[in-house]
């Protein structure tokens, strides 16, 4: 029995530190996108400040809100709210991951949004040039808004399984490796195959918020954590059947994508 709960814990932590790290490398291209869009415009000091500041804010939000959870907040009423959050998160993410590998919506353009921001910032129709200042307020946002779901997974994983130091090195890991990675290959983030890590995170979340909902509400698992990989491999399987399916209906019907689908590609 000791053996299989140590499984069960090491398969459990494995999937967290998989869905933090996944979460906060999808979130973390996004931003880098707009901070090295920033910088080409408005020069490296004031996104690479922006960025920071947005990351300690962050990194003080974790702190304040997951210690107090993991201290003092009665674990089945816990487990309920963590689990309909991750829920909620997983299947926002789910949805917008499967229309696109359906392509019922266009993919994520990283390049469109590193264009967006070097417009926004150059100067144009007779308006000056963003200051460093300016570059430091739209870096700091861009950071701090890609970064909140990363602040509220790391929280709630973490303050679910007592393990929020394992998920925050998880998600810093993640940081620290996309922003290395993508300062030096540049504007070349659009090579991420970030609708697939988007998929995987949103199959990660939902598969956990099932888990925290069934345990909170008083559900045995019948393999504890373990059953953890089992969720993970129910929801990917019914994705991967969705998709699928979508094709296949798209292809037959040969309808052209409706208006409300359109706007989903900006998400």
């Amino acid at each position: 029995m000791g053996m299989l709960a140590a499984v069960s814990g090491t398969s459990s932590l494995v999937v967290l530190v998989l869905a933090v790290f996944g979460a906060a490398a999808v979130e973390m291209v996004e931003a880098l996108t707009i901070v090295v869009a920033v910088a080409v415009t408005t020069g490296w000091r004031g996104a690479l400040q922006g960025a920071g500041a947005a990351i300690a804010v962050l990194a003080a939000l974790v702190g304040l809100g997951g210690i107090p959870l993991v201290r003092y907040a009665p674990i089945n009423g816990l487990r309920i709210g963590v689990g309909a959050l991750l829920l909620l998160l997983g299947l926002s993410w789910l949805r917008k991951a499967l229309l696109r590998a359906a392509g019922l919506v266009p993919l994520h353009d990283e390049d469109a949004i590193y264009a967006q921001t070097v417009s926004a910032l150059s100067a144009s129709e007779g308006r000056k040039p963003a200051t460093s200042a300016e570059g430091f307020g739209v870096a700091f946002k861009g950071v701090f808004l890609e970064g909140i779901e990363v602040a509220l997974i790391v929280i709630s994983l973490g303050a679910s399984q007592n393990r929020l130091p394992a998920a925050a090195a998880a998600a810093g890991a993640a940081a620290l490796l996309v922003g290395v990675v993508g300062l030096v290959v540049a504007r070349q983030l659009s090579e991420v195959p970030e609708n697939l890590l988007k998929l995987v995170v949103g199959v990660m979340l939902t598969s956990f918020g099932t888990f925290w909902i069934g345990e909170g509400a008083g559900a045995h698992w019948p393999a504890s954590d373990g059953s953890l990989p089992v969720l993970v491999a129910v929801f990917a399987a019914a994705s991967a059947t969705l998709v699928a399916f979508m094709r296949w209906r798209g292809a037959a019907a040969g309808e052209r994508r409706p208006e409300h689908l359109e706007q989903e590609a900006g998400a």
